[in-house]
């Protein structure tokens, strides 16, 4: 019982530390002229938008839309990569490893 309890402040440790390292990892995605930059946490750090990306209201959106959703499955593969790292060493069943 006391090494479940163990196992579990570890865990909770590592993904205290997952989320800190996410919060400090940016992640780029780019597509004519439209640059989206975001955290591993999913949060919006810069936009770059060119001047001739905003010729075309419509491509503009089209490629801004692409672009956070590149960024955003980026990040959801970095925290999926780092979570599956800790669950398998969780010991606990069903967790992973």
């Amino acid at each position: 019982m006391f090494e479940k309890a163990k196992n579990l402040y570890k865990l909770q440790k590592q993904a205290r530390d997952i989320k800190s390292q996410l919060k400090k990892t940016h992640i780029e995605a780019e597509n004519e002229g439209v640059m989206v930059t975001i955290t591993g946490e999913q949060e919006v750090v810069e936009v770059k938008i060119s001047d001739e990306a905003m010729q075309d209201k419509r491509k503009l959106e089209k490629n801004l839309e692409g672009c956070f959703n590149k960024a955003v499955k980026k990040s959801q593969q970095i925290g999926a990569v780092l979570m599956k790292d800790v669950m398998g060493e969780s010991g606990f069943p069903g967790l992973g490893g």
